[in-house]
């Protein structure tokens, strides 16, 4: 067989677009062409691939003719997340892994030189999409127990080195599912409301906006105590939904943020009063997505401190 697919999926904001690394073995001069609009580091893959592949024990085909399509061909990639399916695509096309192995399994991971697989960001939203699509997930160990939190009817695989996945698409040394010790719990209590002495005009505007959902805009001099309010306001709101609390998850996996360290809890921002609209909307859909689910807005509440 001298044509190999594996699926992956790539990176764009909160969302990962399914992507299939196609691999094919031909005969003329020898050489490794990449195609699929890759950017540095994904161009980079193939030097980290020949190596890990030597490293680990296989046969690189150097005497043929290797093209990598990255498809669909007009969406970017970037990342080091493609070197574990590129790697496993080269092994099925050469015959040293069956084809039919790779059907129902999406996978990611950075490869070292020695054949180790290292952690790549934004595991979460891959894990979330590899789920709704029914197919297992294999990952580097480092990244078992944030893809593990997409909860059940997802099969994460966790590996140390590529040679532990190939043992397990062999069938000669079967990878255990991973499952999560214990449920995720927020480690950093929301500042309290109780802290705040006096303020009691301000102190009622955010229990009647955090109840009616409501808009709640704060004016006055600095020193007041707005950004102080302002930051407790999430700890008088209901904890958030496990659907909600996966989407706030996504966003700091993307950002490669801890996930559990306020788990659960509605996200609070306080950008400095200088900051351009650029700057606010800059991070397109994390930002705003942060903000959707801290607003359920209906009315408008106006608080001026003097």
């Amino acid at each position: 067989m001298t044509l190999a697919i594996v699926n992956t999926r790539a990176g764009v904001g909160l969302d990962a677009p399914a992507v299939q690394v196609e691999v094919h073995l031909a005969n003329g001069l020898p050489g490794l062409t990449l195609v699929g609009l890759p950017e540095a580091a994904v161009k980079e893959s193939r030097e980290r691939v020949r190596s890990a592949l030597v490293n680990a024990g296989f046969d690189f085909p150097n005497t043929r003719r290797i093209t990598l399509n990255l498809a669909p061909a007009d969406l970017p990639k970037e990342g080091g997340r493609f070197d574990l399916p590129i790697a496993l695509g080269i092994l099925a096309a050469s015959g040293q892994l069956p084809v039919e192995a790779l059907e129902s399994i999406e996978c990611a991971g950075e490869l070292a030189l020695d054949g180790k697989l290292r952690p790549v960001p934004g595991m979460l939203p891959f894990a979330l999409a590899t789920k709704a699509a029914g197919r297992r997930l294999i990952v580097p160990n480092a990244c078992a127990d944030e893809a593990a939190l997409a909860g059940n009817g997802l099969t994460v695989l966790p590996a140390a080195t590529l040679w532990e996945v190939v043992a397990h698409l062999l069938d000669q040394e079967r990878i255990a599912p991973h499952v999560l010790p214990a449920p995720p719990k927020a480690h950093n209590p929301a500042p309290d409301l109780a802290d705040v002495r006096g303020q009691h005009q301000a102190r009622r505007a955010l229990e009647v906006a955090a109840a009616g959902g409501h808009n709640l805009l704060l004016a006055g001099p600095p020193g007041t105590g707005k950004t102080m309010l302002a930051s407790r306001l999430p700890g008088i709101l209901p904890p958030l939904d496990e659907d909600d609390a996966l989407q706030v998850a996504a966003v700091r996996s993307v950002c490669g943020l801890a996930l559990e360290a306020d788990w659960g809890q509605r996200p609070f921002r306080q950008p400095h009063h200088s900051a351009s609209a650029a700057a606010l909307v800059g991070g397109g859909c994390h930002f705003q997505q942060l903000l959707r689910l801290n607003n359920n807005c209906c009315d408008n509440l106006y608080v001026e401190f003097t």
